[in-house]
């Protein structure tokens, strides 16, 4: 059993940064892929950027394009969300999830996911 834990969320201005982070414990496998969701409020969850088992695939939505970066170190079991330039359409609740898929898979379907985080909240707000 894989357990998924998220941190970094909080509330920010728009334009500001945020860092989350998604902290793998139990039987961790570093071939698993790693994406970040979220869900805003009255709104289906979507698949935001996904990063394949060693890092050399990543996905991102069009809408975070250029403004999120993923990343992760496998000797720590953490994947990050690096999220510059924050919108308040970017107010959501941000999940990560773990899966032995691609990346366009599980970003675009949320196909071959397994694990899921519990979410933490962004909001992005004057």
């Amino acid at each position: 059993q894989l357990q998924l834990v998220e941190s970094g969320g909080g509330l920010v201005q728009p334009g500001e940064s945020l860092r989350l982070s998604c902290a793998a414990s139990g039987f961790t496998r570093s071939y698993y892929a790693i994406g970040w969701f979220r869900q805003a409020p009255g709104k289906e969850r979507e698949g935001v950027s996904c990063i394949s088992s060693r890092g050399e695939t990543t996905n991102y939505a069009d809408s975070v394009k250029g403004r999120f970066t993923i990343s992760r170190d496998n000797a720590k079991n953490t994947v990050y969300l690096q999220m510059n330039s924050l919108k308040p359409e970017d107010t959501a609740v941000y999940y990560c999830a773990a899966g032995v898929t691609t990346v366009q898979a599980m970003c675009a379907r949320e196909r071959g996911v397994d694990y899921w985080g519990k979410g933490i909240l962004v909001t992005v707000s004057s």
